[in-house]
């Protein structure tokens, strides 16, 4: 029983997963799909998606906060450090990289569980620059860039700590109306919206943030040894997960890492069960190229912005967090580039004089 206990977190992340990937692979959930959808072909729908799961675990994280079940401060994203510059230029180069290598991380890890051989590109490649980047030949850089620029806000950086700290109405009240607010915009007014794909998907993903939250928040509670607060993100656990598959003993089989695998086992099955499962491979040395260049933007600046577009894009936002809100908007920015920048063919002609250099 004890050692069933010590496992709770990870068995809890790896469940959260599964479902995760299996949402994923089936409904075609992905931040870097809703962008181009909406740029290249004016469809919001995923779009809207993205925004009803930040409502959604908007609602679920403050409801947790406020009824005491977990306490935000000690979030990542809620400190009193706002690193302005990371959030931003890392934002940007995320929401690039995403657009250059077909999805994000998270996306990534279930391509991989389908069978794209690509994906398993970019899930090594994001999580070396990831580390790199956060522990490695990168890291004086980041930390240089990141403390020079650097903006301390005493009362921490979540909104409601801002604007009225310790007033538990406040945050109630500033939470319901953001929620419900986004939540309207992405049904439009109009109920029947609620039962699309797109909005049950961002329903589902919401909730599951709010379900990470809950696991290493309650269940991993404990006086001596609590669990790190977290909930699903994907740049730096990928990374983790490389380390626990190589050392095993390197890194503990935390929420993040089982997260990970949770994602790729979700996705495996979900794809398997709708025949799906397709084994899929660089088409030619321009695809491989353009992959490798998103996978290192992932990497590289979903560390300096503390998160990819789950992690900041819906847990981070969920905490009412400016950075993540900034880097929320620095990923769509950076994807609305990288869109428009692939349709009239800017990246595609560098890849082409670079493949024919390789050559």
């Amino acid at each position: 029983m004890d050692d069933l206990l010590a496992f709770r977190v990870p068995l809890g992340g790896f469940a959260i997963g599964v479902a995760f990937g299996a949402v994923i692979d089936r409904t075609g959930f992905c931040t870097m799909g809703a962008i181009s959808d909406w740029i290249a072909l004016g469809d919001t729908s995923r779009l809207r998606g993205w925004f009803m799961a930040i409502a959604v675990a908007m609602l679920g994280t403050q409801l947790l906060q406020v009824i005491g079940a977990i306490d935000l401060s000690r979030a990542i994203y809620t400190g009193s450090r706002l690193t302005w510059l990371g959030h931003v230029a890392g934002g940007c180069a995320f929401g690039i990289g995403m657009t250059l290598a077909g999805g994000c991380g998270s996306r990534a890890l279930a391509r991989l569980g389908a069978g794209n051989l690509k994906s398993l590109i970019v899930v090594l490649v994001l999580g070396i620059t990831a580390y790199a980047t956060l522990r490695g030949v990168l890291a004086p850089l980041r930390l240089a860039l990141i403390d020079a620029t650097t903006l301390t806000l005493p009362r921490g950086q979540a909104l409601p700590d801002l604007l009225a700290p310790g007033n538990a109405h406040m945050r109630a009240a500033l939470a319901a109306t953001l929620a419900l607010g986004i939540a309207a915009w992405a049904c439009r007014g109009d109920m029947k919206r609620i039962r699309s794909r797109p909005i049950v998907a961002g329903i589902i993903v919401g909730a599951l943030v709010v379900a990470g939250w809950a696991v290493t928040g309650i269940l991993g509670h404990d006086e001596f040894t609590p669990a790190a607060l977290a909930s699903l993100t994907f740049v730096a656990p990928i990374g983790d997960t490389i380390i626990y598959a190589m050392l095993f003993t390197g890194t503990p089989l935390g929420f993040g890492v089982a997260t990970c695998l949770g994602v790729i086992v979700g996705a495996a099955a979900s794809a398997k069960l709708a025949n799906s499962f397709k084994i899929e491979v660089f088409t030619d040395r321009g695809d491989f190229l353009r992959h490798l260049a998103g996978a290192s933007l992932m990497g590289i600046g979903g560390v300096f912005a503390l998160g990819c577009s789950i992690g900041q894009g819906i847990t981070g936002a969920a905490t009412l967090a400016l950075g993540s809100f900034l880097t929320l908007l620095s990923i769509i920015g950076g994807g609305v580039i990288a869109t428009h920048f692939l349709d009239e063919g800017g990246w595609r002609a560098a890849f082409a004089a670079l493949k024919r250099g390789v050559r």
